[in-house]
C-alpha cells in the first residue's frame, strides 16, 4: 500500500497505552479508536509482564479490531513503540530479528504480529508525550490501568 492509497482510505485514530505494576510484574493495555464519530476502548491484562510488551500489545489488539484496511494513526507515548516502527523494524528484519550487535530483539514474538497486521494498513506512528493532558493518551492511559486493576482482581480471586 502506497501512501497515495491515503486519501481512498477511511482514517482511524488509534490512542495505545500500557501500564505495569512493577516491570516485570502485573501489567494492563489499553486502547481508544476513534472513526467518523464512533469510538471503541478496548483493555486486557496479563501477570508477569513488562510495560514495553503491554504498549505492544496494546497496538496489536487495537489493530486486530479494525473491519477492513484503512489508514491508521496510532498514537503511543512509547518511543519504544514508535522507533521500533518506524525506524528499527527494517533492519531488525533485515538482520533476522536481531539488534545491531547482533543480539536478538527483544520481544520479538509481538513485534512480528504487530509488523504483520501494520502491512494491512497504511499507519502513521506518532509519539505524544506521557500524562502531558493529550486526551486520547489519557483515556488509553486509563484504559490501560484499568486491565492492570482486572488482572490483579482476578488473581485475586483465583
Amino acid at each position: 500500500m502506497t501512501k497515495s492509497d491515503v486519501g481512498h482510505q477511511p482514517t482511524v485514530e488509534i490512542y495505545a497505552d500500557g501500564a505495569c505494576k512493577g516491570n516485570p510484574g502485573p501489567g494492563g493495555w489499553g486502547a481508544w479508536i476513534h472513526y467518523d464519530g464512533h469510538e471503541k476502548e478496548l483493555f486486557g491484562g496479563e501477570l508477569g509482564t513488562t510495560n514495553n510488551r503491554m504498549e505492544l500489545t496494546a497496538v496489536i489488539r487495537a489493530l486486530e479490531a479494525l473491519k477492513k484496511s484503512c489508514h491508521a494513526k496510532v498514537f503511543t507515548d512509547s518511543v519504544y513503540v514508535q522507533k521500533g516502527m518506524s525506524e528499527w523494524i527494517s533492519g531488525w528484519k533485515a538482520r533476522n530479528w536481531r539488534t545491531a550487535d547482533k543480539k536478538p530483539v527483544k520481544n520479538d514474538d509481538l513485534w512480528r504480529v504487530l509488523d504483520t497486521l501494520a502491512q494491512q494498513h497504511t499507519v502513521e506512528w506518532v509519539w505524544v508525550k506521557g500524562h502531558a493532558g493529550n486526551v486520547g493518551n489519557e483515556r488509553a492511559d486509563m484504559l490501560a490501568n484499568k486491565g492492570v486493576d482486572q488482572i490483579l482482581a482476578q488473581g485475586a480471586s483465583s
